[in-house]
């Protein structure tokens, strides 16, 4: 239990040393005549090692991944790499799986380590080896092998965003210069102390600015503003510390200023959609939802740009932008607006699936597939499936409908919920992939990420009672 809450919680081997020694300690005060029997438990790292490879194979191996994967009618797969700190491509592949009771699974499928290159084909052919070795070793028969053997190297990953807005807003300029500002101030720890020390004694709005991660590109909506808040401040502190920079010279400059303004504005929007498309268990139906939304909206700006009006742009909303201006903002809107429908364009393919899939009560019987049409109009007309409709989420909706009265329906329910909408659960995995093999944990092997990564990522329980028989013998402290 103690080595499978490390692994959990992305703790150190070592750290089950300290743990023994705070039971050790606690057993002295609260029962010392069972004090030798906590001495005698050993959680040394080689140990702790030994023990979360042990839970790692069970939760590959368990009856829980092997019930829950043969029963899937619907599977759809998550991939994204990241490179560790031992310039390694790390692969991650999550699977979603469905059954015939809309239970949900979603698992790691394997963590790849990946020594020469990565493109997308040598991600498939990665993707399809992990696959093929874990299907078999899971005995998934529900599931027809063939049918992802018969998939193409098209199968690749997509980064949606970044990008997208990278591409389409041409605000380098005012972006670099803001962040070099920024570094300026934060780069000397003398500099950076006198700076927070004028904004105290000008009771200033904040405290400090705020660091760019290029990670994070979207909280550039964030940084900008926090310069554009402070910017008295800011350029008093250049003016007294005698350091000349554009920033000085492009803020004296009325144009780069509501440009600036601009993409503090149009930055924090993008970051406000970024959000609402980041969580786990978020199906495609949903963020098709939100970035439809997003894209209505940019229509929106950009007309309203055109006219001159700003008035869902806290900062732009409160100036009087001149024409010359407001044409360059709504051209950058019209390029965002274009650019987002041609990415998403695949989306747009199936957004007549979507819209049957959370509205089938009023969905329109004609347009909708020929093995949907009669079941459709079926559940049109039954004034209880209705009232579950408006009672129950979507997918309890779908649980509840009758396998003998709507079976395709079932079935397409099933297909569109296995969707993964982003890969936003790999990202977070990768989160929690760096925290283990930081430069404080530089022995940490390959089989020894794909083991803890393999813990902190199921759902499933191990079963501790199968793994304690399988030890040859207990281990005791020497």
């Amino acid at each position: 239990m103690i080595a499978y809450n490390l692994s959990k919680r992305n703790k150190p081997f070592l750290d089950g040393e300290f743990v023994k020694q705070c039971m050790v300690d606690c057993a002295s005060v609260l029962c010392p005549d069972v004090r030798s029997k906590f001495e005698n438990v050993s959680l040394s790292r080689r140990t702790i090692v030994r023990r979360i490879d042990s839970i790692s194979d069970e939760l590959r191996t368990s009856e829980q991944l092997k019930t829950a994967s043969k029963d899937f009618v619907w599977f759809s797969l998550a991939l994204d790499e990241s490179t560790d700190k031992e310039d390694t491509a790390q692969l991650l592949i999550f699977i979603r799986g469905i059954n015939e009771n809309f239970v949900i699974t979603e698992e790691l499928l394997g963590l790849e380590s990946m020594k020469s290159t990565t493109t997308g084909q040598d991600l498939f052919e990665c993707a399809y080896s992990t696959l093929k070795q874990v299907w078999r070793k899971v005995a998934c028969h529900g599931i027809e092998w063939q049918a992802f053997q018969q998939m193409g190297p098209e199968l690749l990953l997509e980064k949606m965003w970044e990008s997208l807005c990278k591409a389409a807003l041409d605000l380098k300029h005012v972006v670099e210069l803001v962040v070099s500002v920024v570094n300026t101030i934060r780069a000397r720890a003398l500099n950076h102390r006198q700076f927070k020390s004028l904004l105290e004694d000008m009771e200033a709005e904040y405290e400090d600015v705020i660091h760019h991660n290029s990670v994070r590109w979207l909280s550039l909506g964030k940084v900008i503003k926090r310069v554009w808040v402070l910017q008295n401040e800011i350029l008093l502190f250049l003016d007294m510390k005698g350091i000349s920079c554009d920033f000085v010279t492009k803020m004296g400059c009325e144009e780069w200023r509501y440009e600036m303004m601009f993409a503090a504005d149009v930055f924090e929007k993008l970051n406000e959609l970024n959000v609402t498309l980041q969580g786990k268990g978020l199906f495609a139906h949903e963020m098709w939802k939100h970035v439809k939304s997003f894209k209505a909206k940019l229509g929106l700006f950009a007309r309203q740009a055109g006219e001159g009006k700003f008035c869902h742009f806290p900062l732009l909303g409160k100036q009087k932008v001149p024409e010359s201006v407001s044409a360059k903002i709504r051209d950058h809107l019209q390029s965002l607006e274009d650019k987002a429908t041609r990415r998403f364009h695949d989306f747009k393919k199936i957004e007549p699936k979507f819209n049957l899939l959370c509205y089938p009560i009023t969905a329109d019987i004609d347009t909708a597939p020929e093995e949907l049409q009669i079941e459709l109009i079926d559940m049109q007309s039954d004034h209880t499936v209705k009232e579950m409709f408006n009672a129950v989420t979507l997918v309890d909706f779908y649980k509840s409908l009758s396998a003998d009265k709507f079976p395709c329906v079932k079935k397409f329910a099933g297909k569109m919920f296995s969707i993964f909408g982003s890969t936003y659960i790999c990202e977070q995995s990768f989160s929690c992939m760096k925290i283990n093999n930081s430069k404080y944990r530089c022995s940490l092997t390959d089989t020894n990420l794909q083991a803890v990564m393999t813990i902190s990522t199921s759902n499933f329980t191990p079963d501790f009672k199968k793994i304690v028989k399988k030890c040859d013998r207990v281990h005791l402290s020497h």
